[in-house]
């Protein structure tokens, strides 16, 4: 509205000192002076700003000295007074504007290619139907400012940048912050003519890159990067962010601000201790904001509980400190950098989710992401957003890393070898034991259906399998301990059967039959007598064109465990002949403490 204002209160201005031109000759022009800048930076900056609010803007050398102005105009000596008085009063411009000559500026530096120094007023037409006095005229503006509700103006131009001497452009490069020279040596890193320390100190081999950007760019090899060369190494620099849509975003409720990329990116939903920020277009790019209170313990417990997510791949660097961690995760597909830190009770981060293979693009923009962090106050509130759809393969809704498949196993010794089923023996890209041990295959038996592992660190199992000595009854009673649906449980479950033979269906020795109802997922699991002494391993169900009943399964026996573990170095623990039949809560507890989920990743 004030620049609708302004512009008309010029234009009646202007018509009126014509008019009284016409009676009194011709007036000597004259300028409204109402900035000063030290370089051509600052003054390219002050005439951007200037002029999208201000109608007449000009950009003038002063006298050779590297200072230069921002003036309006040029309008004869009466006019020139009533738009300084009206733009003072209404705090357009700075109350110690004020009127000066031409002769006073050396040469015209912008609009591009104007010279109003040597050049009449500009004069604008007269309006017949116009006021007759300016008080007429500004109450004329007035009541056209407040009918006008949408303001329409033609576009200002962006004043372009004029080259510097090298001396101006020393003196620019004085101006700069210890940022911007750092970011500038980044930049001449980038472009691959800078090896040194980005220490913001501009010396010898500093220099010697500016030339050789220089060089390369055509320009002037001085060694001294003006400021439009500077802006020009920047841009560069910066290209490959562009289409990100790069912007500030300020969060409230979490506390955060920061550059986010929303060209790729919008804010979805808040499932705290996050905000999510989704994929928009073809990128599969993803933001979280972290933020939630809590202790050391929390942001220890965050770190754990990040790392069995789907967007943190196993493989990556990760590091804990005492009050912060970083979490990189990269596979195939993406790459996934977290970072937090803990203060005044206070946790609060972010994670990028960037897709594989743009490695440039990712690293510039995860930079721009570090820099710009920002704590602000508060926290998210931990009941904000909460989600109605619930599932336990989801954490404030992200999804839970899940294995390609999770059979059960059996401790044999204190060390923590397990007993487990042949189908871990290939395919998969890493095997846990527990609560996530990695685990190695020492051996197999295809014929047989079993594999053996060692943990890679230290394992203390609570006790350890006993093998029975001898065949077992034909009918007699077993146990069947396992993680039947894949550790949701988070115990193992009981399937109770009796022994139908003693070998196979095709009379194969070191095999049990067995009627007994299990799942896929007890594969693997400890078959036990009424004692709970070991007498198998229950077998996965085999495929093919033949389908059994489903109270039909398999078992390797102790005895051809015993002699696959001895091919390993192993004695393995066997069970007293005099041991009696166990309680039930007693065979619960046995179960529980030999029995162990084994899961395959990718």
């Amino acid at each position: 509205m004030i620049r609708i204002f302004l512009a008309t209160v010029f234009v009646i201005c202007a018509s009126l000192g014509v008019a009284q031109a016409q009676q009194t000759g011709t007036q000597q022009q004259v300028w409204v002076q109402i900035e000063a800048q030290p370089n051509l930076a600052a003054i390219n900056e002050a005439l951007r700003r200037r002029s999208a609010t201000l109608n007449d803007v000009n950009g003038f050398d002063l006298d050779g000295s590297g200072w230069y102005v921002v003036a309006l105009g040029p309008y004869d000596q009466d006019v020139a007074d009533e738009v300084l008085f009206t733009l003072r009063r209404d705090g357009s411009i700075p109350r110690d504007s004020y009127i000066t000559q031409s002769a006073e500026y050396a040469r015209q530096i912008w609009p591009v290619g104007a010279d109003l120094l040597t050049r009449g007023t500009a004069r604008i037409p007269t309006d017949p139907s116009g006021p007759g006095d300016l008080a007429a005229a500004l109450e004329q503006a007035q009541t056209a400012q407040s009918e006008t509700t949408q303001p329409q103006s033609a576009p200002v131009p962006e004043p372009e940048f004029i080259d510097e001497s090298p001396r101006e452009a020393r003196a620019s490069e004085a101006l700069l912050s210890r940022d911007e020279r750092a970011s500038l040596q980044v930049a001449l890193e980038w472009a691959g003519h800078y090896q040194g320390r980005i220490d913001a100190a501009f010396g010898a081999g500093t220099r010697r890159s500016m030339v050789n950007w220089q060089a390369a760019n055509g320009y002037e090899a001085t060694g001294i990067l003006t400021t439009l060369q500077r802006r020009e190494l920047l841009k560069q620099y910066n290209a490959v962010l562009d289409g990100l849509d790069l912007q500030r975003v300020a969060d409230p409720k979490a506390g955060i601000e920061m550059q986010i990329p929303l060209g790729v990116v919008k804010f979805a939903r808040y499932e705290p201790p996050f905000a999510h920020f989704d994929a928009t277009g073809d990128i599969p790019a993803r933001v979280l904001m972290i933020s939630q209170e809590g202790t050391q313990d929390t942001l220890y417990g965050l770190y754990d509980i990040m790392q069995t997510l789907e967007i943190v791949p196993q493989s990556g660097p990760r590091e804990r400190g005492k009050d912060s961690f970083t979490l990189i995760g990269e596979n195939a597909s993406f790459v996934s950098h977290t970072e937090a830190r803990i203060d005044g009770g206070e946790i609060k981060g972010f994670t990028l989710i960037w897709p594989a293979g743009d490695e440039e693009r990712r690293t510039r923009l995860l930079r721009v992401m570090q820099d710009s962090f920002t704590r602000t106050s508060g926290v998210l509130d931990p009941g904000a957003g909460y989600n109605d759809a619930q599932s336990i393969d989801l954490i404030s809704g992200l999804e839970i890393r899940k294995p390609k498949f999770s059979r059960s196993g059996f401790y044999v010794d204190g060390g923590g070898t397990v007993v487990t089923t042949s189908e871990f023996s290939s395919g998969c890209g890493r095997i846990t034991i527990e609560d996530g041990q990695d685990a190695d295959v020492a051996a197999t038996d295809d014929a047989l259906g079993v594999s053996v592992l060692r943990p890679r660190g230290a394992v203390a199992p609570i006790s350890v399998a006993a093998l029975s000595q001898g065949a077992p009854r034909i009918q007699s009673e077993v146990t069947l301990a396992g993680y039947s649906y894949g550790g949701v449980l988070g115990a193992p479950s009981l399937t109770f059967g009796t022994v139908s033979d003693i070998r196979g269906l095709n009379g194969e020795k070191g095999i049990k039959r067995l009627t007994l109802a299990a799942l896929e997922g007890d594969a693997g699991g400890p078959v036990m007598d009424a004692g709970g002494a070991v007498l198998g391993m229950l077998l996965s169900r085999a495929g093919g064109a033949r389908t059994l009943p489903e109270d039909v399964a398999f078992a390797a026996g102790s005895d051809a465990l015993a002699r696959l573990l001895a091919d390993t170095g192993m004695a393995p623990g066997t069970a007293s002949t005099s041991a009696g039949p166990l309680a039930p809560a007693q065979m619960s507890e046995r179960a529980a403490g030999i029995t162990v989920l084994v899961s395959c990743w990718e």
